[in-house]
């Protein structure tokens, strides 16, 4: 069994900044992918950013250049930097894996969602 739990989300003004993480653990024998989607009230859930085992980032053209994905391998850990945030970024936010686990498959898992608001 896999876990993903995330942390950092919360209210900011419009133009601010939330950094937010999201730990892996349980039966990992390699994480291929993490990322971080969002769904606005409403709407459907989407892609913010994306990262690979090797860091190759992959982002939403919304987010760019404003946005940032890393990980720490060593942790289990992606991180999504996220300035200039607008209303329009709100939201419950989800980190996503891809993982091998110890009995070798590969599946994707998900937390349980972190709130995003931004305020005018």
């Amino acid at each position: 069994q896999v876990q993903l739990v995330e942390s950092g989300g919360g209210l900011v003004q419009a133009g601010g900044s939330l950094n937010l993480s999201c730990a892996a653990s349980g039966s990992i024998f390699r994480i291929n992918a993490m990322g971080w989607y969002r769904q606005a009230p409403g709407k459907q859930r989407e892609l913010v950013a994306i990262i690979t085992s090797g860091r190759n980032p992959s982002y939403a053209d919304s987010v760019k250049g404003r946005f940032t994905i890393s990980r720490d391998n060593a942790k289990n850990t992606v991180y999504l930097q996220m300035n200039v945030l607008n209303p329009e970024e709100i939201g419950v936010y989800y980190c996503y894996a891809n993982i091998r686990v110890v009995a070798g498959y590969d599946a994707n898992f998900w937390g349980q969602g972190t709130q995003v608001t931004v305020s005018d």
